[in-house]
C-alpha cells in the first residue's frame, strides 16, 4: 500500500499556489517561461499520464511514462482551451490529483515496484531515460515536480507587499505589548 499523504500535500500546495495567483497582477516572465495557465495545463497532462501508467499497471498491462506531450505548446493551449481557463484548470488538477492518490493507495507492493519505462524532459532536454518504478514516479511527483511547479506558479504573479500593522493592536498580536507594573 502506498502512503499518499505526501502526494496529497503536494497537490494541495499546487492548487493553493494557483489560487493565490489567480486574479493577481501577472509578473513579467522571462522569454519562454510559462504563465499560470500553462503550468496548470502541464500539470494536468503530467497527472493524466501518471494516472494512465498507474491504471495500466493495475490492469496488468505494460505501462510507460513519457512527459513530452506535457511540454508541447500546442497541447498546452489545447488543454487550456478545452478546460476554459484558470478556474477549470485548477479544478482539473485538483480532481486528477485526488484520483491519482486514490488509485495509488489501492496498489499492492508488487504493482508499486513494477518497472516503468520512462522518458522525462525538462525544457525540451532529456533529464531521465530508463526504468523507474510506479513508486518512484509517485514519489518524484510529490517531492520534486509538484513543489517546483507550486513555486513556478507563485512566480507568475507580482509579489504583493504585506501591510504591516502598527500600534497597540499590532503589538498585542505579536506579544510585545509593554508590561505596565501594577501598583
Amino acid at each position: 500500500m502506498y502512503d499518499t499523504a505526501p502526494l496529497h500535500r503536494a497537490y494541495r500546495e499546487v492548487v493553493a499556489a494557483a489560487e493565490e495567483v489567480s486574479g493577481a497582477e501577472p509578473a513579467a516572465l522571462p522569454a519562454g517561461e510559462w504563465d499560470a495557465e500553462q503550468v496548470l495545463a502541464h500539470l494536468g497532462l503530467v497527472t493524466a499520464g501518471a494516472l494512465a501508467a498507474v491504471a495500466a499497471v493495475a490492469a496488468g498491462s505494460a505501462a510507460t511514462f513519457d512527459n513530452r506531450i506535457s511540454q508541447d505548446a500546442w497541447a498546452l493551449r489545447r488543454v487550456i482551451d478545452r478546460a476554459s481557463g484558470g478556474p477549470e484548470l485548477r479544478r482539473r488538477v485538483a480532481a486528477q490529483g485526488e484520483a491519482l492518490c486514490a488509485f495509488a493507495a489501492s496498489l499492492g507492493a508488487q504493482e508499486l515496484e513494477a518497472p516503468l519505462p520512462t522518458l522525462l524532459l525538462s525544457h525540451g532536454e532529456p533529464v531521465f531515460e530508463g526504468a523507474m518504478t510506479i513508486r518512484q514516479l509517485l514519489d518524484g511527483l510529490a517531492a520534486g515536480e509538484l513543489p517546483a511547479h507550486a513555486a513556478q506558479l507563485r512566480a507568475t504573479a507580482v509579489p504583493t507587499v504585506p501591510t504591516v500593522p502598527t500600534g497597540p493592536a499590532a503589538d498585542a498580536a505579536v506579544g510585545t505589548v509593554p508590561q505596565v507594573p501594577v501598583p
